[in-house]
């Protein structure tokens, strides 16, 4: 953890920001929890701990109902309210966007969990690891990223999107349903989903836009919901006042 949050000045002093952000295609969910296993190996989490959950949710009123599966995560909000509540101010977004919890400032407080909206925030009180604790993956990959007795939460991977590697739960998808990538890059994977989608008249949406916080993070609608005239055609896509490329 140490290493990631140093990077946070190292991007402070370099004048080229990227803005990453991860997309989630509902429509290529199938809700095989690849990306919530690949995060908890990943990170260590115990049993009882998910940063990449997967909500089962049925949508709509009889007959027409549907299925959806809607990964959540830490959103890395542009305007994160967990900065602002933690006491100890061991919560900084780095100029890539990343939000990270300084596991050796935090004091476990709570005040983070309930400042998140999105219900991202992990309070872990005690001693749990997803492995044996003596697993030499356990000691020599987790513990010096993750403390426990304090808040935890996604980290798009920032150990790993620093080696110039896709977050974890990315590379775990089997439907390729997770976009991740900058987007003030125009020629990145994700800037050019939304634009191709776009065409279709698929717009990117937020989760609780109102909360004010600006997540980072978004999702493309089931293709049920497109506009069908706009199929096959080249048209400019249209832009969600919510979403700044």
């Amino acid at each position: 953890m140490t290493s990631v949050i140093a990077r946070h000045q190292e991007l402070d002093d370099n004048p080229s920001m990227a803005r990453m952000s991860m997309l989630i295609d509902l429509t290529r969910c199938i809700g095989c929890d690849a990306c919530t296993v690949a995060c908890k190996q990943e990170n260590g989490t115990p049993f009882d701990v998910f940063f990449a959950r997967v909500l089962n949710v049925e949508a709509g009123d009889y007959p027409d109902v549907m299925r959806l599966y809607i990964p959540v995560l830490c959103n890395h909000c542009e305007d994160p309210p967990c900065l602002k509540a933690c006491p100890n101010k061991a919560i900084v977004k780095r100029q890539d966007g990343i939000v990270l919890i300084d596991q050796d400032r935090c004091r476990g407080t709570g005040a983070c969990v309930s400042a998140c909206p999105y219900g991202n925030i992990i309070l872990q009180k005690s001693e749990a690891w997803y492995l044996n604790p003596d697993e030499p993956y356990e000691r020599d990959f987790v513990k010096p990223r993750l403390a426990s007795g304090v808040a935890r939460k996604c980290t798009y991977c920032a150990h790993r999107v620093d080696e110039g590697l896709d977050p974890a739960c990315v590379v775990a998808c089997p439907t390729t349903a997770r976009i991740f990538g900058d987007l003030d890059d125009s020629e990145s994977r994700i800037s050019r989903y939304i634009v191709e989608e776009g065409k279709t008249g698929r717009v990117p949406f937020k989760l609780l836009p109102e909360a004010g916080t600006q997540p980072s993070g978004m999702y493309l609608g089931p293709m049920s919901e497109q506009d069908v005239a706009t199929l096959g055609q080249a048209a400019e896509p249209p832009v969600a006042e919510e979403v700044t490329l």
